[in-house]
Formats: structure tokens, sequence, C-alpha cells
């Protein structure tokens, strides 16, 4: 059990630190450059955790191809609208607006597989997006472009991977979590790739570092996700997702020296708040919406 939440914790830091990286190379690379090296370099390490769990090349046979090329187009796009968040607002900010994607999950998953929806849920989502207003209240009143993209794509961000999460809801019946990330992995390299044709950033070493850093560190956290699920229950460890915040502001603070206001503090804490009700929504309901809450691609 410690074990799982340690793992889970460990998780939580390696994605922080991942959305670091892709803010600070966000002004030297373009977007589809950033996609195709996130995605590229996350292969070396999943395809090694599959080679330790013995699962290559078994894992890459599927049931299902259609899914995973609809699901992983879907899964690129979001990270798409994630990376442009980041590039344009600040890492606590763009972790904050992330936080919508497990809010808005279970009214899909009520709309679109006809899961019980709890009323805590539907408050909880209202008071996300009243933690939203809330957060970006400074950036509202006095409105510059940066901002508003910012905001968009983040607000994007949550609505799709929430489409996300309820999609490989419906693969995890006959796909292994192995099989799901090589398959985003590859074919959001192969949408990032396609961007070549329109011109790519000639990169520093610093930018190649960034780059390598984040597709790495994108991969590992996946695999330490995977294996703090195998070491405890889902609902014990969802909680622990939220620490995230607490590794953005430090990030902010101590790279970027980018202090956090007050009302954005407050929309922060309103909406992990409100994403932490969902999350013990989910655990006092049925195990198959508890599911929709986690389930998904890591960015």
């Amino acid at each position: 059990m410690l074990w799982g939440i340690g793992l889970r914790l460990f998780t939580t830091f390696l994605i922080t630190a991942m959305a670091a990286c892709i803010h600070a190379v966000s002004s030297s690379a373009e977007l589809g450059q950033i996609i195709f090296y996130r995605s590229a370099f996350a292969l070396i390490p999943i395809c090694l955790y599959m080679l330790i769990r013995q699962e290559w090349p078994t894992a890459l046979r599927t049931q299902r191809p259609g899914l995973h090329v609809t699901r992983s187009l879907l899964g690129a796009f979001s990270m798409g609208l994630s990376f442009l968040s980041l590039a344009y607002l600040p890492v606590a900010n763009a972790q904050s607006l992330s936080f919508l994607a497990p809010v808005l999950s279970l009214p899909l998953a009520a709309m679109l597989l006809g899961e019980h929806l709890p009323r805590s849920v539907i408050l909880a989502t209202i008071i996300g997006f009243v933690g939203v207003i809330i957060l970006l209240w400074d950036a509202l009143q006095s409105p510059s472009t940066d901002a508003v993209v910012g905001v968009l794509a983040g607000l994007g961000f949550a609505l799709t991977m929430s489409f996300v999460r309820v999609h490989t809801k419906t693969m995890t019946a006959t796909e292994s979590s192995s099989t799901i990330a090589f398959y985003f992995a590859l074919v959001a390299s192969l949408v990032g790739l396609a961007t070549l044709p329109f011109g790519w950033s000639v990169l520093t070493s610093a930018d190649w570092a960034l780059l390598i850093l984040a597709g790495l560190i994108g991969g590992i956290g996946h695999i330490a996700s995977n294996e703090a699920v195998a070491r405890a229950p889902v609902s014990t460890l969802a909680p622990y997702d939220f620490t995230g915040l607490i590794w953005a502001l430090g990030f902010d603070i101590l790279l970027f020296t980018a202090w956090p206001s007050t009302t954005s503090l407050l929309g922060a804490a309103i909406i992990t708040g409100a994403a932490l009700l969902v999350t013990f929504a989910s655990i006092r309901s049925k195990p198959k919406i508890e599911k929709a809450i986690t389930l998904g691609a890591l960015k």
C-alpha cells in the first residue's frame, strides 16, 4: 500500500516536471515539434517496460485497431491543447485547468455510457467552473491575447481529455494499458511529424535536453502510474494526484519566478476541491464510475 502511494506521488511529480519542461521550451520550439519529441522519446521507456514485463511483442497485437487510431488522434489533439495552455499560462494555472478533466469525465460517462450521476458530481462541476473564473479573474479584467489563448486551450484540454478518458474506458476490456500507451505515443509522434513541412525551429542544446527529458519523463510517469495501481486501490491513490498543484507552484516560483496572485491561489484551491469532491463521490459510487476518473493517457 505504502509503495503504491509513494509511486503515485512520484508519478505526479514526474508529470508536473514534464509540464515544466514543456513550458520552458515552448518559446523556442513549434507545437508540432514538441508533440513529436515528447511522444517519440516516451516510446523508449514504454518499450523497455514492455520488455521487462515480457509483453513484447505480444502487447502490440490488438483486437481493436480502429479504436486505437481514434483514441490516439483525440489524445494527440488533447495533448496539443495542453501544451498550448502551458505555452501561455504559468504551470500552476495550466495544471489547475487540467483538474477539470476528471470533473467533466463523470458527466460524460453518464451521458455516453448511461452511468448514474450523483448530485455531488453536478455540484462539483458547478464549483469547478466557478473556480476557473476566479483563477483567471486577473486575466479577464485586463485580457491579453496570450492569456485568452492559454485559457481557451486549457479548457479545451480539460474537455477533450474527459472524452479521452471515457473512450479509453471502453477499450480496457480487451486492451492492456501498455498497448494503449504504445499506440498513443506512436500515433501522436506521427501527428507531430506531419507538421514538419510547415517549418520546425532550429533547436539549441538546452532545447534538445528539455524535449528529450519531457519525453522520457512522460514515459516513465506512465510506467510509475501502472505500478502504483498494481500496489494500491485506485480509490486510495486518486486524491494524491492533486499534489501536482504543489509541485506546479514550486516550479513556477523556483524556475520561472512567477509568483501566483491571491485570486489565482483561491481559484486553484476551489478547482482542486471540486475535483476532490468528484473523486470521493466516485469512491462511494459504482466501481465503473470510479474508473472513469482515473483511466486515460498521461499528457
